[in-house]
């Protein structure tokens, strides 16, 4: 199951997920975007992993954690969630809006693009 998850209501499941591990955001934006914008960890860890990586880089995530994918408006972030649930991630969110949204509704000091 992938669940949809606004920035606003993050933390709320990051707190239901924690038993299963503690928290990734799993930011799939490519190195400029990540250059122009990124999120400060609060409760979760940040793994920066471009899209075109998952693929390759997958064993480095633990299908156990709970993962958020994050990308620039969430289309990118769900494309990898449904990938990272089909190989059996045990709980997966989309960061709905991506960080646009991020910026709109949970920190403004967070650049739009």
């Amino acid at each position: 199951m992938i669940d949809q998850v606004r920035p606003r209501d993050l933390d709320a499941w990051l707190g239901a997920v924690r038993d299963l591990g503690q928290p990734v955001v799993l930011d799939v934006r490519e190195p400029a975007e990540l250059r122009r914008a990124s999120v400060p960890t609060n409760g979760f860890e940040l793994i920066e992993m471009p899209i075109g990586e998952v693929n390759r880089r997958l064993p480095e995530l633990d299908p156990e954690r709970p993962v958020a994918c994050l990308c620039h408006h969430g289309i990118r972030s769900m494309q990898v969630a449904a990938f990272l649930s089909a190989q059996g991630f045990a709980r997966v969110a989309n960061i709905a809006g991506g960080i646009s949204a991020w910026s709109a509704e949970l920190d403004p000091g967070v650049p739009t693009y």
